[in-house]
């Protein structure tokens, strides 16, 4: 590959519970339990999004 192929979004149930884990393509992190909450999150890159360590 000669580039960067697209922005990567991670999503994972947390087994036993009703908590889904998101990752987005920046690194930052968020745990929600309804999916809708979750895909706005990512999809509202770079409002609500803070590096860990990040004061911004």
């Amino acid at each position: 590959m000669t580039g960067p192929t697209g922005q990567i979004y991670r999503v994972d149930w947390l087994p036993g519970t009703d908590v889904l884990h998101g990752t987005c393509h920046c690194g930052a992190e968020h745990t929600a339990q309804d999916p809708i909450e979750m895909w706005e999150w990512m999809f509202a890159h770079p409002d609500g999004h803070r590096l860990q360590g990040s004061r911004s």
